[in-house]
C-alpha cells in the first residue's frame, strides 16, 4: 500500500464526514459515493440501488447501495460493507483535523466518524483496486441506510445483488485490529399511557395524569433493576426508556403521553424476562393512578425486534480471514463482543456470516466523538489486504 492511497483515504474521510445524512436522509452521501465510484471507472451496470428505505418503517430518501466487480483472479466473492448515516447529534458537523485526531469544529456535535469512517475505508479500497487494476477475486461493495435507528438497511437488504459473498467484513468500530464476531439482540417498545384529562387548577382531582403513571412505572423498573444494566440470576442485559412525549400545558392534566424504550440481551430468553417487567411495571402503574371517581388510566404497548443477537463460530471463514490479515500487517488480532447491535447482526441472521472491524472511532454518539487517525490507516491497510490478499 502506497502513502498516496493512505492520503487519498484521508481526504475521502473528512469530505464524507462533511456531508449530512442522518438515518432517512443518506441520499446525498449516497451521490458522493456514486460518483467517486464512477469517476475511478466503475461502470454504471455494476452500480445498484435497492428499496430498502420503502420496507423500513420511518421510510427514507434512498436504499442501499452496492458496487459489485468480477473477479480478474479465482476466488470465493469477498464483501467489504459500512452504513452511511449518522445520529441527530452529527447534524451540522464540520471536521478538522488536530495532530492524529480528526475532531468536530464544533464542541457540541458529534462528529459522524460512526460510520463515515468506515464508508471511507470501504470506498478507499474500491478505488485503489479500480484505478490500480489490482488483481482481486470477485467483490462487493455495499453501503447500507439506517443503522442508527434499527439497522433497517441490512434487515432489509436486496441480497440477491450481492452476488452471494463467501466473505464478508463490516467497517464500523474502534481500534483496527479488535474483530467483533457477535453482538447482543434489541427489542424496542412504544408504550402509549392513556389517562384523564382535567383543569389541573380547578378540578385536578377528577384527571389522572398519563406523567404520573409514567414515572412511577420507570420508578418501580429503576427501583427492581430493570433498568440500566441489568444483572439477574447470573443473566445479564440492558434496557432504556429513551424519550417520553406529551401534555401542552402546565393547567391541564395530562391525558396522554408515548415513550419509547428499549431492551437489550445476548439472551434471546433473558431479553423476554427484561420485556415482560417493563409491561408489567408501565400496567401496574396504569392500575394505581385513580381518579376522584376511580378511573384509572391504561397503556398500550406495541413492540418489535429490531435484531436477533449472534456470535461467529470460532472457526468461521471470515474471522480467519480477517485475523491473518491482521497478523500479516504487524499486528495483534482481539476478538469481541458488542452490546451494541450491527449491520452483522442482520447480515449473519440472513446467511451471510459477517465480521467487524474497527476503523478508528473513538467515543461514538457522543460530542466527545473524534476518528484515530493511525486506526483509520491500518483499518485501510487491513481492508485491502482483505479485499485483493496484498498491500
Amino acid at each position: 500500500m502506497t502513502k498516496q492511497h493512505l492520503e487519498r483515504a484521508e481526504r475521502l474521510v473528512m469530505e464524507l464526514l462533511a456531508i449530512p445524512g442522518g438515518s432517512g436522509q443518506e441520499a446525498q452521501v449516497m451521490r458522493y459515493i456514486t460518483k467517486r465510484l464512477r469517476q475511478a471507472g466503475a461502470p454504471a451496470a455494476a452500480i445498484h440501488f435497492d428499496q430498502a428505505h420503502r420496507r423500513s418503517p420511518q421510510g427514507g430518501e434512498i436504499g442501499n447501495l452496492v458496487c459489485t466487480l468480477p473477479g480478474t483472479v479465482r476466488g470465493g466473492r469477498r464483501m467489504l460493507m459500512a452504513h452511511v448515516d449518522t445520529v441527530p447529534l452529527c447534524q451540522g458537523a464540520r471536521p478538522v483535523r488536530r495532530g492524529r485526531w480528526i475532531v468536530p469544529a464544533d464542541k457540541h456535535t458529534a462528529l459522524g466518524a460512526d460510520d463515515r469512517s468506515g464508508c471511507a475505508v470501504v470506498l478507499a479500497t474500491a478505488l485503489e483496486i479500480l484505478r490500480g487494476g489490482l488483481p482481486h477475486p470477485p467483490l462487493s461493495f455495499f453501503w447500507t441506510v439506517q443503522e442508527e435507528t434499527g439497522l433497517h438497511g441490512a434487515r432489509h437488504a436486496r441480497l440477491g445483488m450481492l452476488g452471494k459473498p463467501q466473505l464478508a467484513f463490516n467497517f464500523d468500530g474502534g481500534p483496527a485490529e479488535r474483530l467483533t464476531v457477535g453482538a447482543t439482540g434489541g427489542y424496542r417498545l412504544e408504550i402509549q399511557v392513556k389517562g384523564i384529562a382535567s383543569h389541573a387548577g380547578g378540578a385536578p382531582e377528577n384527571g389522572v395524569s398519563a406523567i404520573t403513571i409514567a414515572s412511577l412505572a420507570i420508578a418501580q423498573l429503576h427501583q427492581e433493576g430493570w433498568h440500566g444494566r441489568i444483572e439477574k440470576d447470573g443473566q445479564y442485559g440492558t434496557s432504556n426508556v429513551g424519550t417520553i412525549h406529551g401534555g401542552d400545558a402546565t393547567n391541564v392534566v395530562t391525558p396522554s403521553v408515548i415513550l419509547r424504550a428499549e431492551a437489550r440481551s445476548h439472551d434471546p430468553a433473558f431479553r423476554r424476562r427484561i420485556v415482560r417487567a417493563i409491561e408489567r411495571a408501565f400496567r401496574q402503574a396504569a392500575r394505581k393512578v385513580r381518579n376522584r371517581q376511580g378511573a384509572c388510566g391504561e397503556v398500550r404497548i406495541q413492540g418489535r425486534l429490531d435484531y436477533e443477537a449472534f456470535k461467529l463460530a470460532d472457526d468461521e471463514p471470515c474471522v480467519r480471514a480477517a485475523e491473518a490479515a491482521v497478523r500479516q500487517l504487524g499486528g495483534q488480532p482481539v476478538r469481541s463482543i458488542s452490546n451494541g447491535g450491527l449491520d452483522a447482526n442482520w447480515m449473519t441472521a440472513r446467511g451471510i456470516p459477517t465480521v467487524s472491524l474497527g476503523c478508528g472511532q473513538k467515543d461514538p454518539h457522543t460530542a466527545s466523538e473524534r476518528m484515530d487517525l493511525g486506526e483509520f490507516r491500518q483499518a485501510c491497510r487491513i481492508a485491502l489486504r482483505l479485499a485483493v490478499g496484498t498491500d
